[in-house]
């Protein structure tokens, strides 16, 4: 018979080897329109995204050049969160913004 001891040992080995899958990330996109302002699309990658100012001006300007940009990448709720608290600003401020998320 094993000392009391080993018991324990053995069986915490046997839980370390458990593979722990990462979850799914997600891209919140910003998608460029003619109505929104520049300066409110600052303002929320600022605000909700938690950017530094340079960051933000230049996903903003990525968003207007190209029509979509990536605001940031973070696990199904989070962007969930983001996408409905983004697109709820806009809407307070009358803004079409279109925000979206896709699997990364």
């Amino acid at each position: 018979m094993l000392p009391p001891d080993a018991q324990f040992e053995e069986a915490a080995v046997a839980e370390s080897r458990e593979k722990v899958e990462e979850p799914p990330l997600f891209k919140v996109l910003l998608h460029n329109d003619d109505y929104t302002t520049m300066e409110f699309v600052v303002w929320v990658l600022e605000s909700v995204f938690n950017m530094p100012p340079e960051q933000a001006l230049q996903v903003m300007l990525n968003v207007h050049l190209r029509g979509v940009g990536v605001a940031g990448i973070y696990t199904y709720e989070i962007a969930e969160t983001k996408v409905e608290r983004t697109t709820s600003l806009a809407r307070e401020q009358e803004y079409p913004l279109l925000v979206t998320m896709e699997k990364a």
